[in-house]
């Protein structure tokens, strides 16, 4: 690995918008780790590469992908419902390169239905996955970061806070918009603690993007491709975040076509869509809202646990 060279972690990089984030981070100069529970004998798949969106696509064929094309990636397999899976999976990073820059936290379960129809299990899995992998990745990474000097960036993949975003899958929005918070709070945490060097940002689909989990939909009506994107613009949303100033994007709760509109002007994304001259439906509302409040720079006495333990001791 170059000395200048920047390692960023992929977590849920084994097809579909990871696997596009890991190959395109790779494409730009860092060295990638793709992380997930799905490996396979890379070189037993023909043809090669596989179906990006099936199955066949795991983080054994995502590293390979990423050396065939003159990159350097390594994949280690993940399980973020357990954290000492995922204390391994950060060891084996710090192992192979030394030092960890980016994380991408792209892991994710989804079970869109009413409360009425989302059993316990399904609700436990979606929670453990989605906000508990994210802190305890986040978690297992921060001593490392600081043995960095407190330079690096963490990109979650977690949306703006807004009501209509939890109507018809309350349980699923409950653990993703518990990830928006965690990025609201540490953000905070690095503002106070003066780590100007270390942001955390959110990022989230303004329309539809070809993934795994749209492909049963495409499937069983192939019209609906006219209102997905590549998930290209995922992965140069990212690249932009990673390439802004932190404390431009340190908190940020961001869409990937607004953040590419307004920080790079960018204002043509036909080259997005599926569907050569469709124009995809946006998903998300025009307008999101403002999560501060008035009074906020005056929060009163803070209370901390850590001390308060400490003085009964």
């Amino acid at each position: 690995m170059a000395p200048t060279q920047q390692v960023a972690l992929v977590v849920g990089a084994s097809r579909g918008i990871g696997r596009q984030v890991a190959i395109d981070l790779a494409k730009n100069g860092y060295a990638v780790v793709v992380a997930a529970k799905s490996t396979s004998n890379a070189y037993a798949v023909t043809p090669f590469p596989p179906d990006p969106n099936s199955p066949q696509s795991t983080i054994s064929t995502v590293e390979r992908e990423i050396r065939e094309a003159g990159g350097q990636a390594t994949a280690i397999p993940v399980d973020t419902r357990d954290f000492k899976s995922v204390q391994e999976m950060v060891e084996g990073a710090i192992k192979a390169y030394g030092r960890v820059d980016v994380l991408v936290y792209n892991s994710g379960a989804i079970w869109w239905a009413s409360v009425e129809n989302t059993p316990m299990k399904r609700f436990q899995l979606m929670q453990r996955v989605n906000p508990e992998g994210l802190y305890g990745t986040v978690q297992a990474l921060l001593p490392h970061f600081k043995n960095n000097g407190w330079k690096g960036r963490i990109i979650v993949v977690s949306p703006p806070i807004y009501s209509r975003f939890f109507r018809g899958k309350t349980a699923y929005a409950m653990g993703k918009v518990g990830m928006s918070v965690l990025t609201k709070g540490l953000a905070m945490d690095f503002e106070r603690e003066k780590r100007d060097e270390m942001a955390i940002t959110s990022i989230w689909p303004a329309a539809s993007i070809e993934s795994a989990a749209t492909a049963a939909m495409t499937k069983e009506d192939p019209s609906t491709k006219k209102d997905l994107r590549k998930p290209t613009i995922y992965s140069d949303a990212i690249l932009a975040m990673l390439r802004a100033p932190a404390k431009t994007v340190n908190g940020l709760l961001a869409l990937d076509e607004d953040f590419l509109r307004e920080y790079t002007g960018m204002t043509d994304f036909s080259k997005y869509s599926v569907v050569e001259g469709a124009v995809p439906r946006r998903i998300m509302p025009a307008r999101l809202p403002d999560l501060t409040v008035a009074e906020q720079a005056d929060e009163g006495r803070r209370t901390d646990s850590i001390k308060m333990r400490a003085s009964k001791l």
